[in-house]
């Protein structure tokens, strides 16, 4: 009874407030790629700290337009933004946007053939061809050229892509731009394309429900979709000729060059790199947020989650099939992290 009568006190005195009690809650949006990790970070973080984020999970297109537009507290992007992007987020949030590499993670190419199962080989001017529309059945020649041994049935094939703005579709482009001129000259690289032929979904999970329920279909989505969903995924040819799997490890190696030349702005791509042990089509995934925040308890909240999943959350990756970011990356991104300001006063 006590303790109500100095609580009471301390209230009407102006020393309390209900703020001071109250646990500020975090918003973003984006990337679908990064859902499911971001799911497990949240819960723990608000386990740990009792600090509710809420995310949409709409896509990379969606994260950036609705950080730009202050209507979350950070954005979730597979794709940097561009350098129009990024000239309209400062025009409208009045300060600078900051990149912050949050996870690696690698695209797989899956597909739904349950009599050839797991372990099509694939190279990307093959596959470009594909989703130009040119190879348009399972046993056409160059397919078995590049699978001996395979009993690809006489199908067709129904090729799935995302139908919103999405980051995953900007790793997946930006390898096909790479490794194909033709795709390069008719498509080029983006988070939204115009496709030549093909069925869109919404989000990771609409496609993955394509392949899943229709048999012939192939697409892409990020590797932990693939697992959840028990689809098959191609073993890609990379730029050194080897076919590679995807997994954290093949993921990394990809990222390994990236690392030693890190722009400063961290917006590395990292599809189609050297290494003979790297996935070709693998990516940084980046939490986009202003450089300046003008409310400071949101500021500090989100600037201590990040020091955390940058750093120790970084070891759910694996078993999550992503890669963890390498201690390089991470230190970059405290960098980072620790030059957000509130109304251009350092943050605690």
């Amino acid at each position: 009874m006590k303790l109500k009568y100095i609580l009471f006190a301390f209230f009407t005195a102006g020393i309390l407030s209900v703020s001071s009690f109250a646990q500020v809650k975090l918003t973003g949006a984006g990337s679908t790629f990064d859902y499911p990790i971001f799911s497990k970070w949240f819960d723990t973080y608000n386990k740990m700290t009792g600090v509710q984020i809420n995310y949409a999970s709409i896509g990379s297109g969606g994260g950036i337009q609705q950080v730009t537009a202050s209507t979350v507290d950070f954005g979730a992007s597979d794709a940097p933004l561009t350098e129009d992007q990024m000239k309209t987020f400062q025009e409208k949030r009045g300060t600078e946007v900051i990149h912050i590499p949050i996870i690696m993670g690698g695209v797989a190419i899956t597909y739904n053939l349950p009599s050839v199962g797991q372990g099509i080989k694939l190279d990307g001017e093959t596959l470009a061809d594909i989703y130009l529309g040119e190879i348009t059945k399972w046993n056409d020649p160059r397919l078995a050229k590049l699978n001996p041994g395979k009993n690809l049935p006489n199908k067709s094939i129904l090729v799935a892509h995302r139908s919103e703005g999405s980051g995953t579709t900007f790793i997946f482009t930006s390898y096909l731009t790479k490794v194909s001129s033709a795709w390069a000259k008719k498509v080029g690289v983006s988070t939204s394309v115009n496709w030549p032929v093909g069925l869109g979904a919404k989000g990771t999970e609409g496609v993955a429900g394509i392949i899943a329920q229709t048999q012939g279909a192939i697409g892409y989505i990020e590797l932990a979709y693939a697992v959840q969903n028990k689809l098959p995924y191609a073993i890609m040819k990379n730029k050194d000729g080897n076919y590679i799997n995807v997994n954290f490890n093949t993921v990394s190696a990809a990222a390994a060059g990236a690392v030693k030349n890190m722009p400063k702005d961290l917006r590395a791509v990292i599809t189609n790199a050297d290494g003979k042990n790297a996935y070709p089509i693998s990516g940084f995934s980046w939490i986009v947020v202003p450089k300046d925040i003008k409310d400071y308890s949101h500021a500090q909240t989100l600037v201590k989650f990040l020091r955390w999943a940058v750093t120790k959350g970084q070891g759910d990756a694996e078993s999550l099939y992503y890669a963890p970011l390498p201690a390089q990356v991470q230190k970059l991104d405290l960098a980072k992290i620790n030059s957000i300001t509130s109304n251009g006063k350092k943050i605690n």
